[in-house]
């Protein structure tokens, strides 16, 4: 498996609203929130390719809050076939890359609090627990989390 990090564009909307249903299920974003995301001229979307397959994607936004300028990683989607292969820390890693190369020094996400894996992925690779969110899956709770980068 040689897995490359691509460009996310439109043009892969349909393979990548198809990872967010497999997932996701009340929390999933629709396809048009996808397309929106795919086409804001504030946001990098990249996708992990292998050979012709679409084994994950992700995608942030450049947000500001108090004059600070931040990362935020909107969602972080690995089919799970692909998961416990390094793609999502390889999405990750480039995501963060590329905002240092904007300027942006801090990254922050939210995590469901019963998603073990994934929070401890982001606690691994730097992230730390700034907050807790209150019903934001539905009637689940959520960890906000950041990191500097």
């Amino acid at each position: 498996m040689e897995i490359k990090i691509v460009t996310a564009t439109i043009k892969l909307l349909d393979k990548l609203y198809a990872i967010e249903e497999q997932c996701f299920d009340e929390e999933a974003f629709s396809k048009r929130q996808i397309a929106y995301l795919l086409t804001d001229y504030n946001t990098i979307a990249l996708a992990a390719k292998d050979n012709d397959t679409t084994a994950g994607f992700i995608i942030a936004q450049i947000d500001v809050e108090s004059n600070l300028e931040f990362g935020h990683i909107v969602t972080l989607n690995i089919p799970p076939n692909y998961r416990r292969k390094h793609v999502a820390t390889r999405l990750l890693q480039e995501m963060e890359s590329m905002l240092k190369q904007r300027g942006i020094n801090e990254c922050r996400l939210e995590v469901r609090e019963d998603n073990h894996i994934a929070i401890k992925l982001y606690q691994t690779i730097g992230y730390q627990t700034i907050g807790k969110l209150e019903c934001y899956y539905g009637k689940k709770h959520g960890l906000y989390l950041k990191k500097s980068l």
